[in-house]
């Protein structure tokens, strides 16, 4: 059986390149003065020499680009990967500064007279294109906190809730419950709060509240709901769901049911089986939710019957 030849390395030809580029700068102006004097090819020597370095420049800055992603793509289990627009700034970086060397060998010039030139051209672009410049920092600075990552669940207060797909230099697009697209400027998402429901991890815990009668005692209503989510097979298993009492009143006991979700786009399917596991319960056993009103005025202000929200992931 014939053993499959070895994949190249990636890096490998651009830094065969890179070599022939050194040494033809190197050697170039030698190599033409061996040569016969009637040829006239000494006015060639250095444009050819100017050439070669200049090349060899974007060479060596594409080499250095290869080793740093590779090396940084070797990766420890558990570590969270380099973002994507770290990478391409430092790309960016290198291609610059070799086109600042080419071009001051090219026009003879030194770095200091092309830099003051650049800088004001830089300065009137950035003046007209401000908002792209601003959503473009601001993808830089999420860049380097990463606040969230490629496939996390995420709620961008007051903007959008969703899976991140893709975090650009510009925007940052998610894709909601609904496959619906939307793409967000990064400059609106740095000045709103971000609450990402895949870290740490992605199972976090989410409750749900309902109010029973007060001739029901405390602990029976508790066994009977964690008896009727023992059946529950969408929320995590090795969590085990918790009954503890958020208001109590002469209208009603209020319990809040807390249960582990695994993943953010399974948290409508864990509400509707954890409500319907605890309606059928107390359906089995006759007892009823308390009354509209006694539950209104039990759970005044911001809370409501049976509302359910999103806690922080515990640790531990």
């Amino acid at each position: 059986m014939r053993t499959p030849e070895p994949a190249p390395v990636p890096w490998l030809r651009t830094a065969i390149g890179l070599a022939v580029l050194v040494l033809t700068a190197v050697f170039a102006e030698p190599l033409i003065g061996l040569l016969p004097s009637d040829l006239d090819l000494q006015t060639w020597r250095e444009p050819l020499r100017n050439a070669a370095i200049a090349l060899a420049m974007f060479a060596g800055a594409h080499l250095m680009h290869s080793l740093v992603a590779a090396r940084l793509a070797q990766r420890r289990k558990g570590q969270r990967p380099v973002p994507k627009v770290l990478l391409d700034l430092f790309r960016v970086f290198l291609f610059a500064l070799a086109l600042l060397v080419a071009l001051s060998l090219l026009f003879r010039q030194d770095l200091s007279g092309i830099l003051t030139g650049s800088g004001l051209v830089l300065a009137v672009l950035g003046f007209a294109i401000r908002n792209v410049v601003a959503d473009t920092l601001s993808g830089i600075a999420l860049g380097i906190e990463a606040p969230f990552r490629m496939g996390d669940w995420v709620r961008i207060e007051t903007l959008a809730q969703g899976r991140v797909q893709e975090i650009g230099w510009r925007t940052t697009r998610l894709v909601t419950r609904d496959s619906t697209y939307v793409i967000l400027p990064n400059s609106q998402i740095s000045r709103q709060r971000i609450t990402n429901f895949s870290a740490p991890r992605k199972e976090y815990r989410d409750h749900a509240e309902l109010t029973l009668p007060v001739d029901l005692p405390v602990a029976e209503a508790k066994a009977l709901i964690l008896e009727a989510l023992q059946g529950a097979e969408s929320i995590v298993g090795d969590r085990p769901p918790e009954a503890e009492v958020a208001h109590y009143g002469p209208q009603g006991i209020t319990y809040r049911v807390k249960y582990w979700v695994p993943q953010h786009d399974r948290e409508p399917l864990c509400r509707n089986e954890v409500l319907s596991l605890i309606d059928a319960a107390l359906r089995a056993r006759g007892t009823p939710l308390a009354p509209a009103a006694a539950a209104c005025a039990a759970c005044r202000g911001d809370r409501n019957q049976a509302v359910l929200r999103a806690e922080p992931p515990a640790q531990g």
